[in-house]
């Protein structure tokens, strides 16, 4: 349940630091928004320390479907853009490849 946690938060941080930068070169927002754009990918970088791994690389591959997944609702709830089936397809092909990575038996 933690690893859930820390990959869920991870993801939000991450996507609104994204988010701060593209409000910045894309939306013509102030730069005043990279400050906690900064320091939300901060706290992304941090978070994903506190899953529980044995390798770093594992931990950011088995994010990654997270990621995508969150980015998605991202793009639903914060943008306003609803997702179609197949932003929906794509988002539970990686949530699997997630769930591999993370409960696949380890010798």
């Amino acid at each position: 349940m933690a690893t859930l946690i820390a990959y869920a938060a991870a993801a939000l941080a991450e996507i609104a630091g994204c988010f701060a930068f593209w409000a910045w070169l894309r939306l013509g927002r102030s730069a005043v928004w990279l400050a906690p754009g900064l320091c939300a990918l901060a706290l992304f970088a941090y978070l994903l320390t506190r899953v529980d791994a044995a390798a770093a690389g594992r931990t950011f591959a088995a994010y990654g479907g997270v990621y995508i997944a969150a980015s998605i609702l991202w793009l639903w709830l914060a943008e306003g853009h609803r997702p179609d089936r197949w932003d929906l397809a794509g988002g539970a092909v990686c949530l699997a490849g997630t769930a591999i990575i993370l409960l696949g038996p380890r010798g």
